[in-house]
């Protein structure tokens, strides 16, 4: 077990203009998500990396749970989920799945409380080519960011 903390500093500059983020319990616009600038692997495969902050900081995925307590799930299933029924016909399909693969970076402080960790996303995805095809590379990147802001903003939610 890692002595890994809930929060991070802040990554640094988002590549898209951060997206602000309601969250319940916290006045309006205090945290917002930013992403890294995405990169397509040769494989097709599209990396990018999506975290969200206030003030301090990277913020734990426990700020984003319900305040009654976290869900049963895991952060990285419930994340999963609402991420890809926001990405929907934009993510291409193989073998009967989505090409969405998603991690949380750093590792839990505690196995018992996964969702006292930072809210740092590592998002592979592979792109449906007849749904991006009119689409910019920063389109793209936004449509995706937008997925994990609401996957945030709704996650407390059951």
């Amino acid at each position: 077990m890692t002595n890994s903390p809930e929060r991070l500093p802040s990554p640094g500059a988002s590549y898209l203009k951060v997206k602000p983020i309601l969250l319940e319990g916290r006045p309006e616009a205090t945290v917002h998500t930013g992403m890294s600038t995405p990169t397509t692997m040769p494989d097709g495969w599209w990396i990018g990396m999506m975290w969200a902050e206030d003030e301090a900081g990277v913020v734990s995925c426990r700020e984003v749970a319900p305040i009654a307590g976290p869900p049963p799930t895991p952060p990285l299933q419930r994340l999963g989920e609402l991420m890809t029924n926001g990405l929907g016909d934009l993510l291409a399909v193989e073998e009967g799945r989505s090409c969405l693969k998603l991690r949380l970076l750093g590792d839990m402080a505690d196995v018992n409380e996964p969702w006292r960790r930072p809210l740092v996303l590592q998002v592979a995805a592979k792109w449906d080519p007849m749904r991006i095809a009119t689409m910019t590379e920063a389109k793209v990147a936004e449509a995706a960011l937008d997925a994990f802001t609401r996957a945030i903003e709704v996650a407390h939610r059951p």
